[in-house]
């Protein structure tokens, strides 16, 4: 009796019943030896148990039958054999009952209708971030939607172009069309790489087993264009923070009343501008991004101890996890620590469940109000203008100067050490320029030093 059966590689066609032609094999197990059968269909392997053998060890590593008939359920070969004919017949049937529904389904189906289904994936399966949902939906926007400021129109050029094509029916070429037709109407080459990033992972969802089983997908033959190399981070040195911190404390972002303002309102707007310039100096001094600043409550925040903890952030205005979907602990500098002081010595919303940052009336600030404000804010301190996430980069870079890679990763709570990387070497420290004089020196200069 054989151990194991001969295999069958070649494809079965799922128009017809698969007919093996190997033959069940033995394996051995805890309560004894158990007969197997193996097949192909469609060049996939299909393996099943099929009952207990009536064998017996043959002393070699292999089986044998056992004498006698069988008995307590027991398969002899021939038995096993045909429970394995039946078990082909019934997985086939099921197969090509199951295939036959797939077909009815993806006949009717157009990007339109897979790319909506492919976003309703990502939120409750993958758990995407709010605002890579708002992005997505941003790209696969219809054309002619509304601007919602404004009176302008979407051009929804993915959806244009694509939205009511059949998915079995679309080809590399016509993915490759729409990308070269973006590149002409001066679309970045970030952007057109966007947008062929998201064209292949709506069809690589539709390859899935458990949705429509593509059997291809249009963007994998596409290029993706060469982009160029991201800007050297540009950020405000702890001088600059502080010029930055005066300026929103000094309200000098604001635009100049005519009109008669009660001293309610004034007395409003001062607290406003003093939580404001502690924003960005906490923002600077820890490297939360704004999401996480945002996020922050008190009950979050150990002046004691000098440790923060970061483990939720706003994300399109939806209170979550971080980025990282992972809690840190860093530690709080002394700028920071007299930050946070200062926020709570205002007269409300300083009990644990409240934001340390929040409006008026005990709510979250919002983010776009914010990153206008802060602009104004650097315009108003003769600054450069950088954006809101610039502060992080000054923290991560300043950090960098002192702590080794593996501290900043954990500080700035990146998952991957490359992107810490790009902290390394922003801008010159004194000492690289002494190490530079020190390399470069002549003898008789060395001899001076």
């Amino acid at each position: 009796m054989p151990t194991v059966a001969t295999q069958n590689t070649a494809a079965i066609s799922p128009k017809r019943t698969p007919q093996p032609t190997s033959r069940p094999f033995i394996r051995g197990r805890a309560s004894g030896p158990h007969w197997y059968g193996k097949w192909y269909r469609d060049g996939k392997q299909i393996t099943r148990a099929l009952g207990t053998a009536w064998a017996e060890s043959d002393g070699k590593g292999g089986w044998r039958p056992r004498r006698g008939q069988a008995r307590d359920g027991a398969l002899t070969e021939t038995q096993a054999a045909q429970r394995m004919l039946e078990l082909v017949e019934a997985h086939h049937a099921e197969q090509a009952k199951l295939e036959e529904g797939l077909e009815d389904r993806v006949g009717d189906l157009t990007f339109r209708g897979l790319a909506h289904e492919w976003l309703v994936y990502l939120e409750r399966e993958k758990g995407a971030k709010p605002s890579t949902l708002v992005d997505y939906r941003w790209m696969l926007v219809e054309p002619g939607t509304p601007h919602k400021r404004g009176n302008g129109k979407c051009p929804g050029p993915l959806m244009a172009a694509l939205g009511d094509r059949l998915v079995e029916t679309v080809t590399t070429r016509e993915v490759a069309e729409f990308l070269r037709g973006l590149d002409k109407s001066g679309s970045k080459p970030r952007m057109v790489n966007r947008y062929r990033q998201l064209i292949s992972a709506v069809w690589n969802y539709g390859m899935r087993e458990d949705a429509y089983e593509l059997t291809h997908n249009p963007a994998a033959g596409t290029s993706k264009r060469r982009e160029p190399p991201k800007a050297v981070l540009d950020f405000y040195e702890p001088e600059e923070v502080e010029m930055l911190a005066d300026a929103a404390e000094r309200g000098a972002h604001r635009t100049p009343e005519n009109r008669y303002v009660s001293d309610e309102e004034r007395e409003a707007r001062v607290a406003e501008d003093r939580q404001d310039a502690n924003l960005y100096r906490i923002a600077a001094y820890t490297g939360l991004r704004q999401g996480e600043v945002l996020a922050l409550r008190w009950e979050d925040v150990n002046l004691t101890d000098r440790r923060l903890v970061v483990h939720r952030a706003f994300s399109a205005g939806i209170e979550g996890p971080t980025k990282s979907w992972q809690a840190r602990f860093i530690p709080i500098s002394d700028s920071a620590a007299d930050a946070f002081e200062d926020l709570r010595e205002r007269d409300e919303f300083i009990e644990p469940d409240d934001y340390v940052f929040c409006s008026r009336i005990g709510r979250p600030l919002d983010a776009a109000v914010i990153r206008r404000r802060f602009k104004r804010t650097a315009e108003a301190a003769g600054l450069r203008v950088l954006r809101f996430h610039a502060l992080r980069h000054g923290a991560g870079s300043l950090v960098a100067r002192q702590a080794d890679p593996r501290w900043v990763q954990g500080f700035l709570g990146h998952s991957k050490l490359s992107t810490t990387e790009r902290y390394l070497h922003t801008k010159a420290r004194p000492e690289d320029v002494e190490r530079l004089n020190r390399a470069f020196a002549t003898s008789a200069e060395a001899a001076d030093r």
